[in-house]
């Protein structure tokens, strides 16, 4: 079984940045899935949970009505490691392409006074959500990408080397 793109990747070396995951044909149309770190995997803790589920109802909420992208975008959503989210819209874009909504977005949250969506009909753990911890990882990250904004490596995900056998296969240790 093919290991995919995004555990192709060598999380020992992903640095807080805006990343091309995959891209996928769609009929005629091109999705692209970018991923969106928060944090150093394995290196910094894992963004708090609650935070977390604000951040995703926060930003999911601006992207679909941000009047410029939201027909282009197809999801947000937290990464199980809790490191980042995945954003996947519409269309070929390199992430430097993308920078300016992704900033637009984290910037936003400090203006949110009520996480939207957090009531037990609209939410499936509406008592999980912490506004105070959300503003400030999403502070933490916009001032990270705005002193980063000229730095390739933000844009660019590492690769992993793989050994490869005598028969052209390549080994995964996990």
């Amino acid at each position: 079984m093919d290991l995919i793109p995004s555990f192709s990747v060598d999380h020992t070396a992903i640095i807080p940045g805006i990343f091309i995951s995959r891209m996928d044909k769609a009929g005629e149309n091109i999705i692209t899935t970018y991923d969106i770190r928060l944090t150093r995997p394995n290196r910094e803790p894992a963004v708090d949970v609650a935070a977390m589920h604000s951040l995703e109802h926060i930003i999911a909420t601006f992207l679909r009505n941000d009047p410029d992208w939201k027909n282009e975008i197809i999801y947000w959503g937290p990464m199980g490691c809790l490191t980042g989210f995945y954003l996947i819209l519409k269309g070929s874009r390199k992430p430097q392409e993308i920078y300016n909504l992704v900033l637009k977005a984290f910037r936003s949250v400090n203006d949110v006074k009520t996480v939207p969506g957090t009531n037990e009909k609209n939410c499936g753990n509406y008592l999980m959500h912490n506004l105070g911890l959300a503003k400030w990882y999403a502070a933490r990250f916009a001032d990270y990408l705005d002193t980063n904004s000229g730095n390739p490596e933000i844009f660019n995900y590492p690769e992993s080397e793989r050994l490869v056998t005598d028969n052209g296969q390549k080994f995964y240790d996990s």
